[in-house]
């Protein structure tokens, strides 16, 4: 049995639809299970991670958690995140935590800190740490749908966009086989696309001609501060893209090295979801 939490987001998703699709059992955790529509078969839970003693009377019976922190907030992690991972590794022997590259040289981001959480936590663990999700970009489709421009900021940033089927392929195999206890995988795409590359190649998924315009740093940080609910973090995220305008961001063969399969390049994403920026 794997517990899968943040089952109805956008990795969280793709865990429980390749693990039905294997014949796992999956127990799914959502705030609200009447909404969740997920694949049939699938035993769904209502729990809240802020919440640690919620999540306990699932735990029965499950042999590994996939879990998502519900939170950017470093100071909600630092209260909940021990006794949630206490919580489970009291009754499961093996955690698979979706973190981000940021844990290792940010210490006091949530990330790091559920991390060590999970880490002292006594179960088993595996780290994913994806560059930045392909998926992420859909925060452009209301712009493409209402005409030709994109306007955001940083348009030379160069990143290494994950598709999320393979983010979730590689949960997988940390959860159900062996040799990925102990480890920290950094994942990425298969190559570095500027943000105005990835631009037009949502465009050649559209048959439409794309450009890209830039947007202010201070009126971009706004929009993510009101998204986020959280200026700090929006102001991280700007740093970040800034940083990758001149240091593009790092390419891996870890999605081949774990699956067997070359990593989606972002064409093939735009491609998957051309509905959604229609």
């Amino acid at each position: 049995m794997i517990l899968v939490t943040g089952a109805t987001g956008t990795v969280g998703r793709e865990v429980v639809s390749i693990l039905t699709a294997r014949g796992e059992p999956v127990r799914a955790v959502s705030r609200n299970p009447a909404a969740a529509d997920l694949p049939a078969g699938v035993e769904v839970v209502a729990a809240d991670l802020t919440d640690p003693a919620s999540l306990a009377p699932h735990l029965t019976g499950v042999d590994a958690v996939f879990l998502i922190w519900p939170s950017a907030d470093p100071a909600l992690a630092r209260r909940a995140a021990p006794e949630v991972a206490r919580v489970i590794a009291a009754r499961v022997p093996r955690i698979v935590y979706l973190s981000a590259p940021g844990a290792a040289d940010q210490p006091e981001s949530f990330w790091a800190v559920v991390e060590r959480a999970v880490e002292e936590s006594g179960a088993g663990w595996t780290f994913l740490r994806p560059t930045g999700f392909a998926a992420n970009t859909l925060l452009w489709a209301d712009q493409i749908r209402a005409g030709d421009v994109v306007r955001w900021p940083y348009g030379g940033a160069a990143r290494s966009l994950i598709h999320e089927r393979d983010l979730a392929e590689v949960a997988v195999a940390a959860l159900t086989s062996d040799g990925h206890l102990g480890t920290r995988h950094l994942l990425s795409g298969p190559a570095t696309l500027t943000q105005e590359e990835q631009v037009h190649a949502i465009g050649q998924a559209l048959g439409r001609k794309l450009s890209w315009a830039e947007m202010p740093r201070d009126e971009a940080h706004a929009l993510l501060a009101g998204a986020f609910g959280n200026a700090a973090f929006a102001a991280s995220a700007l740093d970040g893209w800034a940083a990758f305008v001149d240091h593009p961001e790092q390419v891996t063969t870890t999605v081949e090295a774990v699956t067997g399969r070359p990593a989606r390049p972002y064409s093939e994403w735009a491609a998957n979801h051309a509905d959604t920026f229609h």
